[in-house]
């Protein structure tokens, strides 16, 4: 089970980095409206996102539901990092409070 918990996390350090591609896409200018949604950093993004969705699926069917619901908000404090990185975005009182929340819950959820 050790291997499918590792293999989950990288899902959700793959769909974390998906976002970052399309963040990063949605903060330029394109020539037109095909441009837009055709180009390498929208269709990178959303082809991470369903190498993740694929990996998902397959931990779904190998992990017992409980750390399932353990990882998955691991994802969420994984944009917030990385958005710090590539992004230079604050990381403000507020999503600090909101981590220490997700890992309290996670926490809270393990030990239950």
């Amino acid at each position: 089970m050790i291997p499918f918990v590792l293999l989950m996390l990288l899902g959700q350090l793959i769909a974390s980095i998906s976002q970052m591609l399309l963040k990063r896409s949605s903060q330029k200018e394109y020539p037109n409206f095909i441009r837009q949604y055709l180009n390498i950093l929208v269709i990178g993004g959303y082809g991470l996102l369903v190498v993740s969705l694929l990996i998902a699926i397959i931990c779904y069917g190998h992990m017992p539901y409980m750390y399932v619901v353990i990882i998955e908000p691991v994802g969420y404090i994984m944009v917030m990092l990385l958005s710090r990185f590539f992004f230079k975005e604050k990381i403000t009182g507020n999503k600090i409070l909101g981590m220490m929340l997700i890992l309290a819950g996670i926490g809270v959820f393990y030990l239950l």
